[in-house]
């Protein structure tokens, strides 16, 4: 008889325990792995909030646009806002989740994190195989009394079709005349010159496997990486440090509200503290919910990242969206995410 109650116990801890299971519902995203580790700190606090998980893939840009067209996933993730006319074609709505910068890391022996200066002109020259030896004579002039060595430099760039290069080649296009004609900015582009890298992990590993060498990659990876970075000059001719109140500033002056599908491209703004290659990363859904409770999901995991998550994003030196773009995004689900029957799911 005195085991009943410990049974008892024992069952309806299990029931409980299978009623939370079927409660919690999971989700899945794939894209960017520019935003990767603020989205894998946020589905890790999200899980102890709510008990909802989120199974996020680090694939690249270009394959997070494909699998949620494809509706392999609940969301896709981009570094590269899609054009309004795509978002028509696929039917899909887009909102910018985080911001963050982009930086050149180097393998360079004797030279100290930060004391490199580039500029973008130089850095496209350098990307298209123009500069070859990191003692240069247009790297030197811009570093007088830095002991540049008589390396050949080793461009890294990605493989695969991401985000963080459309920024990158986005800045270089911007910046460099010759660099718009031959390559352009895109997800994917024809290098011409280096070594290609899967994601920034691939990137990371290329450039610090090989002397001389030098990449992009987000800036927390490089800082999370102990990553040599470069200084770059920006618009206003200023030679700044990566890090988040540089990327603040670069989005100061965005006009979200008047950016079809929120479109900003925040690249060589303009401002002595913007920080040259800075961008959101931007969340891709459906319009029309198939899954309701999935898409639902979807969007209270990243309101509960808007209201909950800032701290942990500057931590890792992302840009929380600001509060009046949080509620226009919001209002933006209302209005244009439904389910199968044509009913708001926010």
């Amino acid at each position: 008889m005195r085991m009943k109650p410990l049974l008892l116990s024992i069952t309806l801890a299990a029931a409980t325990f299978a009623a939370t299971a079927a409660q919690a519902v999971n989700i899945t995203g794939a894209g960017a792995t520019f935003p990767y580790p603020i989205y894998a700190k946020w589905a890790e606090m999200y899980k102890a909030a709510s008990g909802n998980g989120l199974n996020y893939q680090s694939v690249g840009s270009g394959a997070g646009i494909k699998q949620i067209k494809a509706k392999t996933v609940d969301f896709g993730a981009s570094d590269m806002p899609l054009a309004a006319t795509e978002l028509t074609e696929a039917g899909l709505f887009q909102f910018p989740a985080v911001m963050g910068g982009v930086v050149p890391v180097i393998n360079l022996p004797g030279v100290t994190p930060g004391q490199v200066k580039l500029t973008g002109a130089v850095l496209a020259d350098i990307f298209l195989g123009k500069i070859t030896k990191w003692n240069a004579q247009p790297i030197a002039a811009l570093n007088p009394g830095v002991k540049l060595p008589d390396d050949e430099i080793t461009v890294v760039h990605r493989a695969d079709s991401s985000g963080t290069t459309f920024l990158f080649t986005d800045y270089l296009s911007k910046t460099n005349p010759d660099w718009k004609l031959k390559v352009g900015a895109g997800t994917a582009v024809k290098w011409a010159t280096g070594v290609g890298g899967k994601g920034n992990e691939g990137v990371a590993a290329n450039v610090q496997r090989i002397k001389g060498g030098i990449g992009y990659v987000e800036w927390a990876y490089a800082k999370k990486n102990k990553m040599s970075h470069t200084q770059l000059q920006n618009r206003d001719g200023v030679y700044l440090q990566p890090d988040d109140e540089h990327f603040k500033a670069a989005a100061a002056s965005a006009d979200w509200a008047k950016a079809p599908g929120f479109a900003v491209v925040l690249t060589n703004q303009p401002g002595k503290a913007s920080w040259p290659i800075t961008g959101a990363s931007y969340i891709l859904l459906h319009k029309s919910q198939a899954n309701a409770a999935k898409g639902q999901e979807v969007l209270k995991f990243f309101d509960w990242a808007y209201k909950n998550g800032d701290a942990a994003a500057a931590e890792l030196d992302y840009v929380p969206m600001p509060d009046a773009v949080t509620k226009l995004v919001q209002d933006a689900w209302r209005a244009n995410l439904k389910d199968a029957a044509g009913k708001a799911i926010w």
